[in-house]
């Protein structure tokens, strides 16, 4: 099958929407709520584990060997660690982010009596105060601080007003969508990916064709801290392709545009058959494509894999820069990503044996080892001797 037309301005109002509800890992209950109405809405049936991770089945026309596609709605954010005397508050991050880019950002404070606005500051954050020290000062979550917009000078007020250790600190997106096609938000990761997702299936849906197998339309809620696709993938799924980010940086392969399809991250190569398939995919339906490798990256697929789950796992991602910081993305990135998806959930099984668990040798994939034939001879590889 050819990739399907997707809804582009669909898929930027999913993302509109997506940014601007708080989600940091541990407090995600309000996007499971948002994400279920709008996959009820598209005509699935979602199922809702007891934390809040989604899983909806668009039925294919066989059942097995399943596929899947996960994005996750959690986002990073930051925890209260401390009431400090002068009446602002300790923090820690929740995920793996710098407190670098944490500085100046505006925040909701979510207490048990209610939300709180504040921003995180560096602990000099006055240049009439401090002069040069505010340029000097280290950089570390010690170093910053909440400073809450309520009348707050000690302890005994932050107590008062309902303050409490372990209080969830969500981090303002500050998005922008340009009229050139970029988008500048905090959270894309991962929350363009859940709009991939959703833009997936309703290209799908719309387009009446019924895929050839089962396939999952799955949200985990704990990516960032590293459990993510730990609890919620369905026994019988064979092939997952993870959506989320690439990292845009010098050094890197990925680009804010076109699809970047990860070949390996920290926790090593993903599956090569399912990789290569989606690079086939992409070939076939002339999507702009390049590959990559993370060093400091791991995500939905390794925590599938470390819970036990036999199934191989892919990841294709839209390029992010400053990734877990202030990301940037382009749209051509994330429509060719969502064709990508409807191209992979349309396309026919490639390893049938993977319907079963278990079983004999017989249809087990192989993977190319003969020699090369290159194009040219080796002498045209060589300069001209001179002299």
């Amino acid at each position: 099958m050819p990739r399907l037309d997707v809804d582009i301005d669909y898929l930027a109002d999913q993302l509109r929407g997506l940014l601007k509800i708080p989600s940091p890992t541990g407090f995600t209950d309000t996007i499971t709520h948002a994400v279920v109405d709008e996959l009820v809405r598209l005509g699935v049936e979602p199922e809702v584990t007891r934390r809040g991770a989604i899983r909806a089945k668009l039925k294919g026309r066989v059942k097995d060997p399943s596929r899947a596609l996960i994005a996750h709605l959690d986002t990073l954010g930051a925890q209260v660690k401390l009431l400090k005397p002068n009446g602002r508050l300790e923090i820690v991050p929740i995920g793996n982010w710098s407190a670098r880019f944490a500085e100046g950002a505006r925040v909701t404070i979510f207490t048990e009596l209610g939300a709180y606005r504040g921003s995180i500051l560096p602990l000099k954050a006055s240049g009439h105060t401090y002069a040069d020290e505010v340029d000097t000062q280290p950089t570390g979550w010690q170093h910053v601080e909440v400073r809450v917009d309520a009348l707050v000078r000690d302890v005994h007020d932050l107590n008062r007003l309902g303050f409490h250790v372990g209080d969830v600190v969500a981090i303002d997106t500050q998005a922008e969508f340009l009229d050139n096609g970029f988008i500048v938000s905090r959270h894309l990761d991962d929350k363009a990916g859940v709009a991939i997702l959703l833009s997936t299936l309703k290209a799908v849906v719309e387009s009446g064709e019924m895929p050839p197998v089962d396939t999952w339309f799955v949200l985990s809620i704990a990516e960032e801290v590293g459990v993510g696709a730990a609890a919620v993938l369905p026994h019988d799924v064979a092939a997952m392709v993870t959506i989320d980010n690439g990292t845009t940086a010098p050094g890197q392969a990925s680009d804010e545009f076109g699809v970047t399809i990860g070949m390996a991250d920290q926790t090593g190569p993903f599956d090569y058959h399912l990789t290569h398939e989606l690079i086939r995919l992409a070939r076939d339906n002339d999507i702009r494509h390049q590959r990559d490798v993370f060093r400091y990256y791991r995500s939905d697929s390794a925590s599938a894999i470390e819970a036990g789950a036999d199934v191989r796992t892919a990841l294709a991602t839209f390029g992010v820069d400053a990734s877990h910081g202030y990301e940037r993305i382009h749209m051509h990135a994330l429509r060719s990503l969502a064709e990508l998806m409807t191209a992979y959930v349309t396309s026919p099984i490639d390893i049938k044996r993977d319907a079963k668990p278990l079983g004999t040798i017989e249809g087990f994939p192989h993977q190319p080892t003969a020699p090369a034939e290159p194009d040219i001879e080796p002498s045209d590889q060589l300069p001209a001797r001179s002299g």
